[in-house]
């Protein structure tokens, strides 16, 4: 009686090929506003603080008192005309980017996936304390989780609020009919004061989200497009 022939070994499978996918995030518009406005954000905020210095108070002038001591080591100009030089020369960069960020932005329909709506309201406690708080990561779900689209957005707001302000502050007697809703000349300075403040709030937070993303996140502002985005996995 012949001996059967033994069973072939069955074939090892072959490890399965994960596709990996990229998204196109950011169109060149966003990305040539994006690095100008920072730019011209660092210069505003350091050559405004300098201006600040010349009179650091919000109230009347007699007698004068002082709101805070801003340290000559943080701000840009070196004196108080060499700072407004700077700043009246920057803010024109600023509104341009500004405003072609804005009109692309609606134009085109991207602000869909960074405007922040009431139904995002819901995630941005579970966002927080995943960034800040190590708690779980919820699901991505798109380009922007909420807590990215509150911030992006109130940047957006800050930016508005500086740039109607800060035309009020350069030409007080022609637009002397937008310092008024504002409360007059210098409560549209404590406005200025406090949209720069809401960018120096946004700016830690921002780099925090840009450290935890990787660099895949910041690549794709360099080059518009993101290699395997997690609401693509």
């Amino acid at each position: 009686m012949e001996d059967a022939a033994p069973e072939p070994a069955p074939e090892r499978a072959k490890p399965i090929e994960r596709r990996v996918a990229a998204a196109y995030e950011h169109p060149w518009v966003v990305r040539i506003t994006h690095w100008f406005s920072a730019a011209t954000i660092f210069v505003m905020v350091t050559s405004g603080l300098r201006i600040f210095r010349a009179f650091p108070s919000f109230g009347p002038k007699i007698p004068q008192h002082d709101f805070v001591d801003v340290p000559k080591a943080l701000t840009l100009g070196g004196w108080l005309g060499g700072a407004l030089q700077w700043h009246f020369t920057f803010m024109w960069i600023f509104l341009g980017a500004g405003v072609l960020y804005l009109l692309y932005q609606f134009l085109s329909g991207h602000y869909k996936t960074v405007l922040f709506m009431p139904r995002d309201i819901r995630g941005v406690w579970p966002m927080a304390r995943h960034y800040f708080l190590f708690g779980p990561k919820p699901p991505v779900t798109g380009q922007y989780n909420p807590l990215q689209k509150l911030a992006y957005t109130s940047t957006i707001l800050f930016g508005i609020a500086s740039a109607l302000t800060g035309l009020v502050l350069y030409k007080p007697v022609q637009f002397f009919w937008l310092a008024w809703p504002m409360g007059g000349f210098h409560l549209a300075r404590l406005w200025h004061f406090v949209a720069m403040c809401g960018f120096l709030a946004f700016i830690p937070g921002h780099l925090v989200m840009v450290v935890l993303h990787g660099w895949s996140n910041f690549f794709s502002m360099l080059v518009g497009w993101k290699k395997d985005p997690e609401y693509l996995r």
